[in-house]
């Protein structure tokens, strides 16, 4: 077998440590024997001897402090009471007087008015008294009186000798033979101003219940006690009595009230809860502790009693005995040496949870650690289980075994459903438990159990995972199976579908189902349940599964519901062309929906298998998908714009042309194949269409030859379309006025003609008339055609005349230019360099500038495009061969007059060529000075040269 889960805990072992009453005496050797201690908030009080009292502040224990009493008589101590501060010292002395000390002086104080009564127990206040104020307490005599009085030693009250405010009688306790010492008092305080006030006798514990109105707590408890001056307060008695009794209380660390009392008395130990929302008495689940054999009240009685939080702890004269108060089982016995002496008293300070125990002679402490350790092993045999497991929880050994005892508890008690619930919690070998509920036939039960432990699996244990994923599918399927049958059990069976698809969704099972999916379409099929295949198929978003189910089925419309709800563009491509056989409207609504998600090129297949076998309705769902496509969405794809083309041709002529037209007549903003186009109109003989494709294909001959097959003003429209090629106009509107002469034979319309065109002449059309017509027909036309000819003729004679004029003009400015000059000072000097003007040959521009030949040459060159660089530098070349030979050299006499001429005029011609390319304008007021702007002033090569000059 395959183990789940391994136990985690193997032979664990349960703690054995410190004992929880750990026992320390302490390093203290006392002068004087020990008559009575206290303890409260880490002070300790000690009377020793006669005459002594010792007080220690615990937290500085190296630091004690000795009070004298001052008596000189025989009287003794013999009882002492601390208050919870640890502030309020009262010495009651066998001679009836009372002695009060506070923890800020040094000096004993006699209570006067106290005098005469033997004090057995005093009650505090803990709600009003502080460290130099006790609040109203009450006091409790040997002679069973209760007292209530206060004491304050306030600034204004410490020189007073009567530091005891009042002291009066507010009740007497009696037993059946009278007045009885009051062995102890405590005062707590309920909700809404409900005081209770316990007092206990040596056989009865009486309870005081009464209000005390808001603001009036330090008037004092006399109306409580008032209320009970007619008749005996409840109170509870027990027969047995050894001369006293002691109650004590237990409070939790963070509460101010007791939450649990244990009173020793003659007959054993009453303990129990207190619970203060009761009307007349807060002693809650009380029990009776029966002393056992081995106390004998009458030797060996009981001297003092503690109470912690699971124990009391009884002082005997040779021992402490610790009972659980859980089990009622004597859990701890620390017997003490005979040479420690008898042990005298026990009493447990409240605020640090720490017993003190004394002899004459020695003093010893129990620190109390851990004491909730085995609790919950006692409350799990007391099948408490919830309260164990409390006890336990920081403990997982402790509370594995807890639940694994829950478990088989409730299994012996058939409550399976809870006992898997804790099968599952526990460390259990798994094939154990899931064969315990196999054999007791609870599916319901194996069900619960596997889901906890399907929950309580770690992410990583993913085989544990699938194992225990997919059994619960089977045993979900099996259940429902079964109860589907049962008509009786209908709500049972939606309960437990409803638990059965929460578990398919549950987010932490997703990934586990998601990787496992085949198995578990494979166990849904094998059940026949469609219903949750469909449901699982969704929650893995397998939704192609989903709407395959809903087609097979002809569900169509859910189909389609899937479809438009999850939005996968995959997924309508693949069953449009199923569903829009069924449900056209609905699926292009859906595809409109989907907007510009859905590439309508891969649903033109669906839509021509549908149009191919539709009627026209159904083929208009088909335009009405791709005029969305076109014109809201804009689609530019050519096969979307070339199928609506072929449906408009087939089912919407009128549509088409306006499609086409609004399209334009720009090929490069066209979507559409234009070829195909015109083929496709073609095809279904729609002219006018195919006239507007011509049209944009620019084939205007084919366009004119179609529209005079159907309209002559057609034709029209397309003969003047070639604005820029009058031959091609000209010849199309011959087409047009041979097609009107020849096949209308209408003149007239012939001679419109000529008027709507002007490149038409009569004599252009006169050869397509027959010889019989008469020139009555186009008189007219002739006349106005000799009348364009004269005044033709006499614009190209004004015109001639125009240009005669012109040319005189300029000749006489050329001559007038030859013959301009100016004058040049003989101190004027060169724009260029600034140096004389007349040194060197110079130029004169008609702006006023001069400047020398080689200044303006060296100024225009680099300007000058390179082709007229290179004509400049040969005619400079040309000059400089053709210059003069020097005076003194001889000359052939033979030279040829004429070839020297030649070379002279030849030497004027390079001069003035050189002159057209150097001064052609002026190099400041010319176009070359605007051609330069954006040119540096400084070369950008030569940039850095120049900046470094400057510094």
């Amino acid at each position: 077998s395959v183990h789940i889960l391994s136990p985690g805990y193997v032979n664990a072992r349960l703690e054995k440590e410190t004992p929880i009453f750990n026992k320390q005496r302490i390093d203290f050797a006392p002068p004087e024997k020990i008559n009575s201690l206290v303890v409260s908030s880490n002070q300790l009080c000690m009377s020793l001897g006669k005459d002594t009292l010792l007080r220690i502040d615990l937290g500085k224990p190296d630091e004690p402090n000795q009070v004298e009493l001052g008596r000189k008589d025989e009287a003794k101590v013999y009882k002492m009471f601390l208050d919870h501060t640890g502030s309020h010292l009262l010495i009651a002395l066998n001679t009836s007087e009372c002695l009060y000390l506070n923890r800020s002086v040094q000096k004993v104080r006699a209570l006067s008015r106290w005098k005469g009564h033997l004090i057995e127990s005093v009650g505090w206040n803990k709600f009003l008294g502080s460290e130099t104020n006790t609040g109203p307490i009450l006091v409790g005599t040997a002679q069973g009186q209760i007292y209530e009085a206060e004491i304050s030693v306030s600034e204004g009250s410490l020189f007073s000798t009567n530091p005891d405010q009042y002291f009066r009688q507010v009740y007497t306790l009696e037993e059946e033979s009278g007045p009885a010492p009051v062995c102890c008092l405590e005062i707590e305080r309920g909700i809404e101003g409900k005081f209770f006030i316990i007092a206990t006798t040596r056989k009865r514990l009486f309870q005081f219940v009464g209000k005390v109105p808001e603001g009036t707590e330090q008037q004092g408890f006399s109306s409580i006690f008032a209320m009970h001056a007619d008749h005996l307060p409840s109170f509870r008695e027990f027969p047995a009595s050894f001369g006293f009794s002691e109650i004590a209380f237990y409070t939790p660390k963070l509460r101010s009230n007791p939450r649990s009392f244990a009173w020793m008395m003659g007959n054993g130990v009453l303990y129990g809860t207190l619970d203060y929302s009761r009307p007349d008495s807060i002693l809650s689940d009380e029990r009776v502790w029966v002393y056992p054999s081995d106390i004998d009240v009458t030797v060996n009685k009981p001297i003092s009693i503690v109470l912690t939080q699971f124990h009391f702890l009884l002082l005997l004269p040779d021992r402490v005995m610790a009972v659980c108060t859980l089990n009622e089982q004597v859990v701890f016995q620390d017997q003490f040496l005979e040479k420690f002496g008898t042990l005298t008293r026990m009493i447990k300070d409240p605020t640090v949870q720490q017993i003190w125990i004394h002899t004459e002679k020695v003093v010893f402490r129990y620190h109390v650690q851990r004491e909730s350790r085995d609790v919950w092993k006692m409350y799990m045999n007391m099948n408490k289980f919830d309260l164990a497991k409390e006890y336990c929880k920081d403990r997982p050994e402790c509370l594995d075994i807890v639940l694994a005892k829950e478990a088989e508890h409730c299994f012996q008690n058939k409550r399976y459903l809870d006992s898997a619930k804790c099968y599952a919690l526990t460390q259990n070998y798994f094939e154990e438990i899931a064969l315990k509920f196999i054999e007791a036939k609870q599916e319901e039960a194996l069900m619960e159990f596997l889901i906890k432990k399907l929950n309580n699996l770690k992410p990583s244990e993913k085989t544990q995972t699938t194992l225990l994923t997919t059994w619960l599918t089977e045993l979900y399927l099996n259940w429902l199976g079964i109860l589907e049958g049962d008509p009786s059990q209908r709500n049972l069976y939606l309960d437990t579908r409803e638990k059965f698809r929460t578990f398919l969704s549950s987010p932490k099972n997703k990934d586990c189902l998601f990787n496992n999916r085949a198995s578990i379409y494979e166990l849904l099929a094998s059940h026949g349940d469609t219903e949750h295949m469909v449901y699982f198929a969704v929650i893995m978003q397998d939704y192609e599964r989903v709407v395959a189910h809903h087609c097979q089925h002809d569900e169509y419309d859910e189909a389609l519901n899937v479809l438009s709800r999850h939005r996968d563009e995959k997924l309508f491509y693949k069953f449009s062309p199923v569903l829009i056989q069924h449900i056209p409207k609905k699926v292009v609504d859906a595809w409109i929906s989907m907007g510009s998600r859905l590439d309508a090129r891969n649903l033109i297949p669906a839509l021509v298998n549908y149009s191919q076998s539709a009627s026209t309705q159904q083929i208009n769902e088909a335009i009405r998908y791709m005029e969305f496509c076109v014109y809201q969405l804009e689609e530019t794809q050519q096969a979307i714009h070339n199928y609506l083309l072929s449906l408009y041709a087939l089912c919407r002529p009128d549509s088409l042309l306006s499609y086409l037209e609004q399209a334009g007549t720009n090929p490069n903003r066209i979507h559409y194949d234009l070829k195909y186009a015109l083929r496709l109109c073609a095809e279904h003989g729609h002219h006018r269409a195919c006239v507007h494709i011509y049209k944009v294909m620019e084939l205007y001959e084919e366009a004119v030859d179609l529209a005079l097959q159907v309209d002559v003003d057609l034709a029209k429209s397309c003969a003047d379309l070639p604005e820029d090629d009058e031959e091609l106009r000209k010849k199309l509107w011959l087409k047009i006025a041979r097609h009107v002469v020849q096949e209308e034979k209408d003149v007239k319309k012939a001679m419109a003609c000529l008027s709507s065109c002007a490149l038409l002449k009569i004599e252009d059309v006169l050869p397509f008339f027959p010889d019989f017509v008469t020139i009555d027909h186009f008189k007219e036309a002739i006349c106005n055609s000799l009348e364009d000819y004269n005044k033709h003729i006499e614009e190209l004679k004004r015109e001639m005349e125009e240009a005669t004029q012109s040319a005189k003009r300029i000749r006489e400015d050329i001559q007038e230019m030859r013959n301009k000059y100016g004058s040049v000072e003989p101190q004027e000097k060169c724009a260029a360099c600034d140096f004389p003007l007349l040194n060197r040959p110079f130029y004169l521009f008609l702006c006023g500038h001069m400047f020398h030949y080689d200044c303006l040459l060296q100024a225009v060159f680099p300007n000058l495009p390179a082709y007229k660089q290179v004509k400049l530098e040969d005619l400079q070349k040309k000059l400089a061969a053709t210059t003069q030979p020097a005076k003194g050299h001889h000359r052939p006499k033979d030279t040829d007059t004429g070839s020297l001429g030649k070379g002279q005029q030849s030497r004027e011609q390079i001069k003035a060529d050189i002159d057209d390319i150097v001064a052609a304008e002026c190099v400041y007021c010319g176009e070359l000075m605007i051609r330069s702007i954006d040119k540096p002033f400084i070369d950008p090569q030569k940039y850095e040269e120049e900046m470094q000059s400057w510094l």
